[in-house]
């Protein structure tokens, strides 16, 4: 009978194995999924205030509020995917609903302070929506096998061989503990015929290919779900007339399931392996903190200006693995390290870096506005903790060597029709790598409508962005990678009432 197994890695194979600069970069990234209006003008809201999303740009913006309210939204997402590799383009397309922002407001007025307003507000908001998925297939002169080769040359042979009486899922574990991923790699190669030691002794270490080709056809999935959200604590104050002054404490949740199926035919005729499957599952659960400072100043009845300081996000994370693999040459119970044989990891950390954004906005009474924000963010002093552990400062290092500042922008208007608002925006995100070959700039435009009932308000918003990003199938030994270009568009639908 089958058995479930776990084990938790020691530290050591934990930081040597699996975090990487696609890490920092997942956590790191923010979608504009709040409130309908904030949506449909593009985020820029850093000096406008007045809207419960508004709070992630500019925490002085709960105090430009007049009334308290609360408010609630939900988007169907859609992702549409097209996948370059080889020369063959595969398009993949999947939809979901969910409820991305709930929050509140609670506004005092004064009228015997310098202090003219006091507010406090809490809001959840959805920063990230992992949902998405894509395929690719096509021909490549670089096969899996590479893969493991790559691990397995300079592991000695004995620790990659099943032991008497031992259980192969067992196995596989302990290799992990006790020498780590690399070696744990090296195992699965090994186990299912992929390799071959080119002596068939305990203290070998040098490896060759049982697969032989000069085209191969691979096929590749992978399929994200999870979320970051964030719930935003916050307070403010309206002083005298023209200034607003605000805090905001943020707290993080991370979800984050990636399953990544992978299968490779077409060897040659006489090659002795002849199909290879190689599934691989990641669950990462964990929490993160930030805090974020922010002004708001009315130069006149027309110009306002606005300047925020986001701190560092601070995540701690936990990550689980599962992995299974086949080939007609492998070993009969190869089938027993699957998704339920689970390498569980010791908690690590990532630092995202500090943001600051300024803002202006011009109001043209009750008639409209228009509203700029400009994003400053250098992704370079991105980091794995704890840094001083040897393969982190080296990723560390990598990371400051291949990304850079980025710079946003965002743009949004908004014309009022006695009832009816009408709005748009625009937003342009330069990639966070110094090489934009590998991650693209992201732009967007978003438009919206809304309706006041009085002491209510109904908004509908379409929001669209487009990134081209270059998702290799594996982290090393092996460059196969497709080029997707990735185009994210909502539908959200928002209502809001004054008490």
């Amino acid at each position: 009978m089958k058995r479930i197994s776990t084990f938790m890695m020691i530290l050591a194979c934990f930081y040597a194995s699996a975090q990487t600069i696609d890490d920092v970069l997942r956590y790191s990234s923010e979608n504009i999924i709040g409130t309908a209006r904030y949506q449909a003008m593009g985020g820029a809201f850093g000096a406008l205030g007045g809207d419960l999303s508004a709070l992630n740009v500019n925490p002085a913006g709960s105090a430009v509020f007049n009334f308290s309210e609360l408010s609630i939204s939900g988007s169907n997402y859609n992702r549409n995917n097209d996948a370059l590799f080889g020369n063959t383009l595969r398009n993949t397309e999947i939809n979901s609903l969910e409820l991305n922002q709930v929050g509140g407001v609670l506004v005092f007025k004064s009228n015997n302070s310098d202090w003219k307003k006091i507010a406090l507000a809490f809001n959840y908001d959805m920063v990230q929506n992992f949902d998405n998925e894509f395929f690719a297939g096509g021909n490549t002169s670089q096969g899996i096998d590479n893969y493991f080769l790559n691990f397995a040359q300079g592991q000695q042979l004995g620790p990659l061989r099943v032991q008497q009486g031992e259980l192969i899922e067992d196995a596989y574990l302990d290799i992990g503990a006790s020498l780590g991923f690399g070696a744990q790699q090296a195992f699965l190669g090994f186990q299912a015929g992929l390799i071959e030691p080119t002596e068939d002794v305990d203290a070998n270490t040098s490896y060759f290919s049982n697969a032989q080709y000069s085209n191969v056809n691979q096929e590749y999935l992978q399929s994200t779900t999870g979320y970051n959200s964030r719930f935003t604590l916050n307070f403010a104050g309206q002083y005298q007339e023209n200034l607003y002054l605000g805090a905001s404490l943020n707290f993080h949740n991370v979800f984050y399931d990636k399953i990544t199926f992978f299968d490779e035919s077409g060897y040659d005729q006489d090659s002795p392996v002849q199909f290879t499957t190689f599934d691989n599952f990641l669950r990462t659960e964990g929490y993160g903190f930030s805090f974020s400072l922010g002004a708001i100043a009315k130069l006149n009845d027309n110009i306002r200006v606005g300047g925020s300081y986001q701190s560092p996000t601070w995540y701690q994370l936990t990550d689980d693995t599962s992995q299974r693999i086949n080939s007609s040459l492998a070993v009969p119970d190869i089938n027993f390290i699957d998704f339920g044989v689970v390498n569980l990891f010791e908690e690590y950390r990532i630092k995202v870096p500090a943001k600051l954004t300024g803002s202006v906005a011009v109001v043209f009474g009750k008639d409209g506005l228009l509203s700029f924000d400009y994003g400053y963010q250098d992704m370079s002093q991105a980091e794995l903790r704890p840094t001083a552990d040897p393969s982190f400062a080296s990723e560390n290092d990598f990371i400051a060597n291949q990304l850079g500042v980025v710079n946003t922008y965002r743009l949004g208007g908004e014309m009022r029709f006695d009832e009816v608002s009408l709005r748009a925006g625009y937003r342009y995100e330069e990639s966070p790598y110094e090489n934009d070959d590998i991650i693209g700039a992201l732009s967007g435009f978003s438009g919206g409508i809304g309706y006041s009932f009085g002491g209510s308000r109904l908004d509908l918003a379409y929001s669209r962005t487009e990134q081209d990003v270059n998702t290799f199938f594996f982290d090393s030994g092996i460059n196969s990678s497709a080029m997707v270009n990735q185009i994210n568009s909502h539908i959200t639908l928002g209502y809001t009432i004054k008490f």
